[in-house]
Parts: C-alpha cells; structure tokens; sequence
C-alpha cells in the first residue's frame, strides 16, 4: 500500500516497473494489478453512518457574520457545483452549533416570557399591571440592537443570550415603579402626583441597578484574548439596552401607567 503523504512527495512513474511477489514465489508487474496516477482530491476521507466523508474547512474572516457567509456559500456551490448522484454537502462546525444554539433559544425565550408574566400576575393580581411591566422589555430591546448595529457586531448566540439577561434587568426595574406607584395611590394619593412622586423617588435605585450591571460588565467590551468572541457581544447588548431600559423606563413607564394603570 502506498500512503498518502509519500504518494505526493513520489511520481507515479517510479512504481510502473515495480514487482509484487505472489504467495506461490512468482512476480508480476504491478501495472498489471492496479493504475497508478497522480490526482487532486480530498487527503483523508473517513466516515460516519457507514457512509464515506470528506472534510472540507473554511474559516470566516473578520467583518463577516457566520449565517451570512455560509448562505452566501451555499448560493454559490448550488450555482455553480453539479453533485453526482449519491452525494450530498453538510454544513457543519460553527454554524451547525450556531442553529443548535438559535432553535433552542426560540424555545427558551417565550418559555421565559411566559413564566416571567405568570409571576408578575401573582405578584400585582391584575392583567394590565403586568403587561406594564413587560412593556420594559421593548424598551431594552431598542438600546440593545442600537448598541449592535453602532458596534458593527451580528447576532449570534453570545449576542441573544444578552437580551436575555436584559430580561431581568427591565423587569425589575418595572417591578420597582409600578410597586411605588401603588402604594402611593393606596395613600390616596392624586394619580398625576403618583407617577411624577413615584418617578422620582425611584430613580437612584433604578439608576443603581443599571449602572452596577453595566460597570461590572464594562472590562468585556475591550477583551481581545480568547472568549472575546462571546464576551464582547454579550457586553455590548447589556449595556446598551440598560442605557436604553433606564432612560424609556423614568420616562414612558410613569406615562404609561398613569394611561392605562
């Protein structure tokens, strides 16, 4: 058998007049018993469900998102490659756990939102209170994606899993308002003078909750070693739907309330 590394570094030639000695003490030519010829292809081929497998690796370069490149990949290898019959292309690696990680977070997300507005309910005991609360979430979004976009970063799983923990951030800062705001009409309190008091008084620990996730989070932005891959995105969407949380919800959650509160 002729390996594969020293089948490149040898001209097929060299083996024409080569002798294969038969059990029986005779020799015959080789050429007699196999073609030897130098071509181009796959290096190692190995399998896997019985079928065989060639390896194929491309890395994506800087200022490319991973969902992008391989959708335009496959644009272009449908265009332009012909596959024979019995052979098929699977695009693995990055991008295959990429589509693990975004079908798992689809599920994850409204199993989220859901048990989030069922405590809320249980905590307020009224439909519209709790729906206030949740429209923080929009508000978080909105920084978060503006943070994305001004940055030049995409939208991976390191990325989603930062709306995620934004999350909790806007909810419990909903929580904190809509909470002072009833206790102050539970004083008899007139309601425009509840949402402006209430807003007031519930700023420094809105402004604290923000500030100390975002301070804590703030050495991700300029990592560069290992990780920073997944440490980056994941900064930039915290930090900038807290901005955005903290602003809209001092301002739009007291008009919202004192609307349909």
């Amino acid at each position: 058998m002729i390996r594969g590394s020293e089948a490149l570094r040898t001209s097929p030639a060299r083996f024409r007049g080569l002798q294969l000695a038969l059990p029986d003490g005779r020799s015959v030519p080789v050429d007699n018993l196999v073609r030897i010829e130098r071509v181009t292809g796959p290096v190692v081929l190995s399998r896997e469900l019985g079928n065989r497998m060639a390896t194929v690796i491309a890395n994506v370069g800087s200022g490319r998102d991973l969902v992008g490149f391989v959708e335009e990949a496959r644009a272009a290898v449908a265009e332009q490659v012909e596959l024979p019959v019995g052979y098929w292309i699977e695009w693995g690696g990055e991008f295959e756990n990429q589509q693990r990680a975004a079908t798992r977070l689809a599920l994850v997300v409204p199993i989220a939102l859901l048990l989030i507005f069922l405590v809320l309910f249980s905590t307020f005991g009224s439909l519209r209170q709790s729906l206030l609360v949740l429209s923080n979430i929009p508000f978080a979004l909105i920084g978060g994606v503006v943070a994305l976009a001004v940055t030049g970063e995409y939208l991976s799983v390191p990325a989603s899993v930062g709306f995620i923990a934004l999350l909790g951030i806007a909810v419990l800062n909903g929580v904190m308002l809509v909470t002072w705001f009833n206790q102050l009409r539970a004083l008899g309190r007139p309601l425009e003078e509840v949402v402006v008091e209430g807003a007031k008084r519930r700023l420094r620990p809105v402004l604290m909750t923000a500030t100390t996730a975002a301070f804590g989070l703030a050495p991700l932005l300029f990592a560069t070693g290992p990780g920073s891959e997944i440490q980056r995105p994941l900064a930039i969407v915290v930090i900038g739907g807290l901005v955005s949380s903290t602003l809209l919800t001092l301002v739009l959650l007291p008009i919202l309330y004192r609307r349909f509160g």
